[in-house]
């Protein structure tokens, strides 16, 4: 797989703002936010998309759910989120397994599904 720019962001080759990191994931602000809060949970692991990520690795996709959860928490959305997974070149616009973590909107008769 081609270096994506979420590796070139994990590497500090390219600047992001950052809201939290691990040994295994890294929680960014999405530069086109498409709500009030918009983050983005990318794994460190450069699977090109959620099927690449074993099946069997229940751990790790329970990690990554756990951890979309614990920001919605830390960003203060935790009543009121979305969470997208795009899979495939078609929708999915960097070839990088990431989750979009959606939420802050004050008025809920407008929320739709954006991603």
């Amino acid at each position: 797989m081609t270096e994506s720019v979420f590796t070139k962001i994990i590497k500090r080759q390219l600047p992001a703002t950052i809201h939290y990191e691990d040994d295994e994931f890294i929680v960014i602000a999405n530069n086109d936010p498409k709500a009030p809060v918009h983050i983005l949970v990318i794994p460190k692991k450069a699977y090109a998309n959620l099927e690449e990520a074993s099946i069997n690795d229940q751990g790790f996709h329970a990690r990554l759910l756990v951890l979309c959860r614990k920001m919605a928490k830390k960003m203060d959305i935790a009543d009121n989120y979305q969470i997208h997974i795009n899979v495939g070149r078609q929708v999915q616009q960097v070839q990088h397994l990431h989750v979009h973590v959606l939420g802050g909107w004050t008025n809920l008769k407008h929320i739709k599904a954006i991603i």
